[in-house]
């Protein structure tokens, strides 16, 4: 049985901690360039999940995943958060295959829209909730 790290409306969340994720350090000039650029809809939703204020789920933000750059990264449950904005309107091939790769290294993808998170972020928080509870309870 996995290690429980929290519960979710009185439902246990089993631990899904995905090992040896490969890192490009040549992405690092990047990462902090995309953390001080503060898009909103990643501060908004960073604020409802930092400091293990969600669950006492610790999420990280901006996260190198092998040549790519994630949203959001629960290392306990071996997820990643996309927030997608208008500018993957264009992009549909290159996010299929981005998550093609990271799902092939056992990590599971919840997408949400920029727009509903800064327009619906209680909805997007619920949506969090119900994912994870389908996907990391017993």
């Amino acid at each position: 049985m996995k290690d429980i790290i929290t519960y979710i409306h009185d439902i246990p969340i089993h631990r899904n901690f995905v090992e040896n994720l490969p890192f490009s350090p040549h992405l690092i000039p990047l990462l902090k360039e995309k953390r001080k650029a503060g898009i909103l809809s990643e501060v908004l939703f960073w604020k409802k999940v930092r400091s293990k204020t969600f669950h006492a789920i610790d999420f990280d933000r901006q996260r190198i995943i092998g040549n790519y750059i994630v949203d959001f990264y629960v290392k306990t449950l071996g997820l990643v958060i996309e927030i997608d904005g208008s500018s993957h309107d264009e992009k549909q091939v290159y996010d299929g295959e981005r998550q093609e790769y990271l799902e092939s290294l056992g990590l599971k993808i919840f997408r949400i829209t920029d727009f509903d998170v800064k327009n619906n972020l209680g909805v997007v928080m619920k949506d969090v909730e119900k994912f994870i509870i389908e996907n990391y309870s017993s």
